[in-house]
């Protein structure tokens, strides 16, 4: 082989060997487990070695029987609606408070509402279960303000448990939309005398419209696949199984019971959910683009 046929060689090989680390990592580590997962839905697994194929039985009994999974179903809704209707405009409230040049410590204030998810949810679930204890942090503040022993049960009540969830998964991700807003704007709004919530509704929410809309999306996607929180919260699926959730009843089906089949195929139709909550926002986005919203 001559010269210059091992550099067209080489130069139509390139491109191939560059891409070739993500594809073998993809098809690895994501594309065969996917595939993998979908054959093993229409099966009835016990181990790793007993594979019996049983079609669409995991399905039926799982949208027509399963009484747990309803549970779970119902319980990620709940936390899901609950995420979406409270959480977001409180974060928006900090995320406004914060972007504020008169509230002093700002960075202190930032970093202590973001610092969960930098360390992940595992860790703020540890974090939150101290927190949640009856003689925690939290009980200890609420009686210094009350001035009396307070013992909320929040990590053992039914009740309590949403709740509980939905404080220890605050967050603030509106802050760098807020920052991106000119600030041109708001000074033109003065000198024309808009007020606070004129410029609120004029000038800041029309600036993070996608902003939010997108976190409406990943809000519901994530609260949808709810897991390590709970769990390391609750230790589990909580009193009368009010913290079990979608993913977290897949786990303990996966690797408690053995069944790998009826796990994925709890998976595939989470991912179905999922599918219908996305095609639902994008409808939702582009009926508002017409109205020119």
């Amino acid at each position: 082989m001559n010269r210059d046929r091992w550099w067209k060689l080489q130069a139509r090989a390139a491109p191939y060997l560059f891409v070739s680390p993500f594809l073998i990592i993809f098809c690895v580590f994501l594309l065969y487990p996917l595939a993998r997962s979908f054959y093993l839905s229409f099966h009835r697994t016990v181990g790793p070695g007993h594979v019996l194929y049983v079609g669409l039985a995991n399905y039926r009994f799982l949208l027509g029987h399963d009484l747990l999974f309803g549970l779970a179903v119902l319980n990620t809704a709940v936390f899901t609606v609950a995420f979406l209707s409270l959480q977001i405009p409180i974060s928006l409230g900090l995320a406004l408070m914060l972007n504020s040049p008169h509230v002093r410590f700002r960075g202190l204030f930032r970093f202590s509402f973001f610092s969960s998810y930098l360390v992940g949810q595992v860790f703020a679930g540890v974090i939150f279960f101290q927190f949640f204890s009856p003689d925690g942090l939290v009980n200890h503040t609420l009686g210094i303000i009350l001035h009396r022993r307070i013992v909320i049960p929040w990590l053992s009540s039914p009740a309590m448990v949403l709740p509980s969830v939905l404080i220890a998964s605050l967050w603030l991700y509106f802050l760098a939309a807020l920052q991106a807003v000119d600030r041109e704007l708001y000074e033109a709004a003065e000198v024309d005398g808009a007020g606070r919530w004129n410029k609120f509704f004029h000038i800041t929410l029309p600036g993070i419209r996608h902003v939010l809309l997108y976190m409406i999306l990943i809000g519901a996607i994530g609260g949808f696949q709810l897991f390590e929180l709970p769990f390391v919260l609750l230790q589990g699926a909580g009193p009368n199984g009010r913290g079990l959730t979608v993913v977290m009843y897949l786990f303990i089906i996966g690797f408690n019971s053995g069944d790998l089949g009826y796990a994925s195929a709890i998976g595939w139709t989470l991912v179905a959910m999922l599918l219908i909550v996305f095609l639902a926002r994008f409808r939702f986005f582009r009926f508002r683009q017409g109205l020119g919203l």
